[in-house]
């Protein structure tokens, strides 16, 4: 596949072997300038780099090649696999983030998302349910790529993982309360799902942490931290697809 090479310092040395790579991870740079972005992914003092980079204008970067494991995710889970680093590409899209006025992807980067995505999914055998955001694997730290991403869009392209629920019947069920019983049944759900059992816990704080991340992820027009039945629809919907 075509890409600009510039690369960053920010790797292990050892080398990984293709079979190893079992994750797709989206990132946001969530900066302002997408030049200082790039700068920050390829010097040293940074300490964080990403396998590919994709401009507002669609180019695509070449960072760190997929055998060496670049520092994108961080202290990250999924299911029981931590350190996601070891066992994933990085791909860092071009966007100021929520800290500076969040837009939408590009239609451009949309669609390098989407031809860079395919070519990785190809080349490693890389299945849906492990094609994740950020958010994802480090909900206490992390929001990107954040409700703006086209995860719905990229799911019928195959992939990534979306739920088949009518939008009427989402809408139904929107803001209604559930019971004791449904909360835990939605907690067990989303460890189905692959969150972390760290934050699947019933006291406020991290209920809202996981809820929210679950939200930015599969119910992206309401993101507040309530546990509603049409969150409860949607993960039942989705454990099916997460097996």
């Amino acid at each position: 596949m075509d890409t600009t090479y510039n690369y960053s310092l920010n790797f292990d040395i050892k080398k990984r072997k293709s079979k190893e790579i079992k994750f797709i991870i989206f990132h946001y740079t969530g900066m302002q300038k997408e030049i200082e972005a790039i700068k920050k992914l390829t010097q040293f003092k940074s300490k964080v780099s990403c396998h590919y980079f994709v401009k507002k204008n669609g180019e695509i970067l070449t960072m760190v090649p997929d055998l060496y494991t670049a520092w994108h995710a961080g202290v990250s889970k999924w299911k029981n696999i931590k350190s996601i680093n070891k066992n994933s590409i990085g791909i860092e899209i071009s966007n100021s983030g929520h800290n500076y006025k969040y837009t939408n992807f590009t239609k451009k980067q949309i669609k390098s998302v989407l031809k860079l995505s395919r070519y990785l999914i190809d080349k490693y055998k890389i299945n849906s349910k492990f094609i994740l955001g950020h958010s994802d694997i480090a909900p206490d730290r992390k929001i990107d790529p954040g409700e703006k991403f086209p995860w719905e869009y990229l799911s019928k392209r195959k992939i990534g993982h979306w739920h088949n629920l009518n939008q009427k019947i989402l809408l139904q069920n929107r803001n209604q309360k559930v019971s004791k019983v449904n909360r835990k049944i939605f907690f067990k759900n989303l460890k189905k799902i692959g969150y972390s059992q760290n934050f699947i816990k019933r006291n406020t704080k991290f209920s809202k942490i996981i809820t929210s991340a679950f939200q930015r992820r599969f119910r992206q027009d309401l993101i507040n931290g309530i546990i509603d039945k049409e969150c409860l629809i949607i993960s039942e919907n989705l454990i099916k697809k997460f097996k």
